[in-house]
């Protein structure tokens, strides 16, 4: 986020799309409802009608996979009426003629062609977004799952810069991280071709340094690779052995059954978890770790803020701690890799990790700090990009509208989406231990709109067979007023039905992310 959680009340707009804010983010979308009771303007656009478009000012319904065009549409009317914020282009960014004739095409009705978003509610976002004192835009998973994902993130960006909503209060691009520490574990180098805080593995200053303070040599300059692309390696019999910590990819990995055939072909699988998985029962070592409330140490949330985390009880059995077990592997391969606490721990993240420079174990006692905080004296940045971009001026990305890798046909007349509902987490390994949340959630559903519901005959609890060319799977049929007709949602939460049976592994190239919001389906009566 380049902005803060508090910050969005002081948003004048706030612009939400592609995140069921309500059910994934539950206590950050209080920030927004209290917003809207301000008077602060809301608008959604998901493909949904998830319960955070009750609050909103104006709910646009795009079809999925068409994020860039009613993007670009924005775009379009924004600079057509002259209300774009020149002095900001002219002053902080780049390339800006570049993506003035690329939107020139991206006309209210040309826009309403490819989205189905009418070109006069597109026309009032427009207004509102770029006449706002300041606007806030909100994204989550159902701009980034997409084999265009890193453009429609980039697309956003361009918007924000285009009106200078970037760099204040209230206002930025600010997605919405899927679980507690992600960003943490993303600024702690857990990506392929990154050290912590981003530094490149190909830069040998970086490496030079790394090496002495490690006390090594010759780390490799090759950037490793992505989840996706490891499953893959595994099942063409590059990748002979794999150690999984904390995931569950055989709920949570796209094409599931393409996923189990590359698992199975390991010689070797680890899990590292605390508890029982559909991924450790195939295992040839479970290490029993730490939860959460067993440990010390930092977490760093959604909005950058690094953040104490404190024993509150003792863990169970014979399960160490993450990074005790991680050294023990280490000191066993011929490394020494040894501490003696999670703090001094976090006293070597502040050393080799520029972002993290200044903030120390006291520091943080009572109240987080936001990176970057370089040096001891630095308050920490609770707003990104307040008086010049990371790479200088900000870089306006020309992009055009790209379709989903598959889109339905004959045989697959439906578009499947995914995501989450309120009641559990990911892949339920934690939630799914708690009676309470399984009589709230007990089961998979298939969400589905009532007019593609009487083209099939069916109605709410009836048992459906859903196919894609990858899987099927049976689960009850779910009525929803939620759902645009020809997109159906699952949840990919239930193993028992797993959605990721059915999505496709198609990868975006850049950022590796697997299209899970769209893929093609069809739905017939369950076959007893």
């Amino acid at each position: 986020m380049t902005n803060t959680i508090a910050d969005i009340e002081t948003s004048e707009m706030i612009l939400v799309t592609g995140s069921n804010t309500t059910e994934n983010h539950p206590v950050l979308s209080t920030f927004v409802k209290r917003a809207v009771l301000k008077g602060k303007k809301l608008y959604v656009i998901d493909p949904r009608k998830v319960k955070l478009a009750d609050h909103a000012d104006r709910w646009l319904r795009p079809a999925p996979g068409t994020d860039i065009a009613w993007i670009n549409g924005l775009m379009h009317i924004i600079i057509k009426e002259g209300l774009h914020n020149k002095d900001f282009i002219e002053k902080r960014t780049e390339n800006f003629e570049a993506l003035k004739k690329t939107v020139e095409a991206y006309t209210p009705e040309y826009v309403e062609n490819i989205t189905g978003i009418k070109a006069k509610d597109l026309i009032e976002v427009a207004r509102e977004f770029a006449k706002a004192s300041v606007a806030s835009i909100l994204y989550c998973m159902g701009i980034t799952q997409h084999t265009c994902g890193t453009n429609n993130v980039k697309s956003l960006a361009n918007l924000s810069m285009l009106c200078g909503h970037l760099g204040k209060p209230g206002g930025g691009v600010n997605p919405l991280r899927g679980q507690n520490n992600v960003q943490g574990a993303c600024d702690m180098g857990g990506l392929p071709n990154v050290f912590t805080a981003y530094q490149p593995v190909t830069s040998d200053d970086t490496r030079n340094k790394l090496e002495k303070i490690w006390n090594t040599e010759d780390m490799s300059k090759t950037p490793g690779l992505a989840v996706t692309e490891m499953i893959q390696k595994a099942y063409e019999g590059d990748i002979k052995s794999l150690f999984v910590i904390g995931e569950n990819p055989m709920v949570s990995d796209p094409d599931l059954n393409h996923a189990r055939k590359a698992i199975a072909n390991l010689d070797f699988l680890v899990v590292q978890d605390i508890f029982q998985t559909e991924t450790s029962r195939m295992a040839d070592v479970v290490l029993p770790t730490f939860c959460f409330a067993e440990k010390d140490g930092t977490f760093t949330n959604t909005e950058r803020r690094v953040q104490r985390v404190r024993k509150a009880v003792d863990a169970p059995g014979e399960a160490r701690q993450d990074w005790e077990i991680i050294c023990g592997i280490a000191k066993r391969m011929g490394y020494d890799m040894s501490y003696e606490n999670s703090r001094e721990i976090f006293k070597e993240i502040a050393t080799v990790t520029p972002s993290y420079g200044g903030i120390t174990w006291e520091r943080i006692e009572g109240k987080g700090i936001f990176w970057p905080c370089p040096s001891k004296t630095h308050e920490g940045t609770p707003i990104l990009h307040t008086t010049r971009f990371t790479r200088g001026k900000g870089l306006f990305h020309a992009i055009e509208h790209t379709p989903p890798d598959e889109l339905p046909d004959e045989d697959y007349p439906y578009i499947l989406t995914t995501g989450r509902v309120l009641y559990h987490y990911h892949t339920g390994t934690m939630t799914m231990k708690t009676n309470g949340l399984n009589m709230l959630s007990p089961e998979c559903f298939v969400e589905i709109s009532s007019t593609d519901a009487g083209k099939i005959g069916l109605d709410t609890g009836s048992m459906v067979d859903i196919s894609s060319r990858r899987g099927k799977i049976s689960a009850k049929l779910k009525i929803s007023s939620k759902a645009m007709e020809g997109t159906i949602f699952i949840p990919f939460h239930f193993a028992k039905a797993a959605a990721n049976k059915l999505t496709n592994a198609k990868l975006d190239p850049i950022a590796k992310i697997p299209e899970y919001k769209v893929c093609a389906i069809k739905i017939e009566p369950a076959k007893v």
